[in-house]
């Protein structure tokens, strides 16, 4: 499974604070389609001889080689980790959230999330004991935790941020977490999103790459697009369009439900959702890969002298395509 994930350059919710997986990945050990046996296990942290060739291995997704073995660079475990969900009237209170967030927070922050508010409803119709954060029903919600290493500090700290974000009027109400109990309880409602989704009907998922300043714009025109209200009923049968993700990074994922799949919902999705990622210089696929489904769109992401060049690199490991073939290039 580590090579796998390693293959796929998979990401997650800490990526604001420990980087890419790729980032964090000292050396490999790889098979390529010959048989010949690439040793570049290397544990250095510094190593500026030539060529990055790990590189090549981390995010082909298996067309260039197999990943046997790997050394990878594993932080410490924090010891202090608070967790706090706010609620918001717009998403420019979430963009300033954001901003506020990274100043005050800037030594401890480990994860920046959001979801709006038909994410939260579906989070809390379809997951088994989860419960409301707030009282109030907000438009947006972000989620942010901190990792540090002095329990009174870091906790004040996030009370400071807290305090003074309601005060001035980005932040409309907040939750902090009172123990790592009630801290899983928030990160459910963000995390579960993806189990919601599958319980309610047809997901069409998509893992984008944009600005965080556009993010939810993008939402926004595929409902516009669909014809999808913004007010979300999760008892009904009607298309939707939700968003949520890892705002840190600016990693959107933006679903579309349907009661069972239609191929008409489908044609009006793709090729315009990437059409508009391409727009915003974003990427296709932010953290889950190009595979067999997003190859005929790699030039939304990818210019055609990069494109060449991967196809340059894929004959000269894999002259007879044999790995993991009809993948990342058509």
């Amino acid at each position: 499974q580590i090579g796998g994930t390693l293959s796929t350059n998979a990401g997650g919710v800490r990526y604001v604070r420990y980087g890419s997986l790729r980032g964090n990945v000292l050396g490999v050990e790889a098979v390529l389609p010959d048989g010949t046996i690439l040793d570049n296990l290397s544990t250095l942290r510094k190593d500026n001889t030539g060529y990055d060739i790990k590189q090549l291995m981390i995010g082909s997704e298996g067309t260039l080689g197999v990943i046997t073995k790997a050394a990878i660079l594993t932080p410490r475990l924090a010891s202090s980790v608070h967790a706090t969900m706010l609620g918001l009237e717009s998403f420019e209170m979430v963009l300033k959230a954001l901003n506020s967030a990274r100043s005050e927070l800037v030594d401890i922050i480990s994860a920046i999330e959001f979801l709006d508010s038909a994410t939260m409803k579906l989070s809390l119709r379809y997951l088994d004991g989860t419960q409301a954060p707030m009282e109030s029903d907000f438009p947006f919600y972000m989620l942010i935790e901190t990792s540090g290493s002095n329990e009174q500090h870091d906790r004040e700290k996030l009370e400071s941020f807290l305090f003074k974000a309601i005060d001035v009027g980005i932040v409309s109400d907040g939750v902090l977490a009172q123990d790592r109990t009630q801290a899983s309880s928030l990160w459910r409602l963000r995390e579960g999103a993806a189990e919601a989704l599958s319980k309610h009907g047809y997901t069409y998922k998509y893992d984008v790459s944009i600005p965080c300043d556009q993010m939810y714009s993008l939402v926004e025109a595929m409902r516009e697009r669909l014809g999808a209200s913004s007010d979300f009923d999760p008892g009904s049968d009607c298309t939707n369009v939700v968003g949520y993700g890892h705002l840190g990074d600016g990693n959107l994922h933006l679903n579309v439900t349907t009661k069972e799949f239609d191929e008409e919902v489908f044609a009006r999705i793709e090729p315009f959702i990437f059409e508009r990622v391409r727009d915003m210089r974003g990427s296709i696929s932010a953290e889950h890969g190009v595979g067999r489904a997003k190859a005929e769109y790699l030039h939304m992401s990818k210019s055609e002298e990069i494109i060449s060049m991967m196809r340059t690199i894929k004959a000269t490991l894999d002259p007879n395509g044999i790995l993991n073939p009809y993948k990342v290039l058509i």
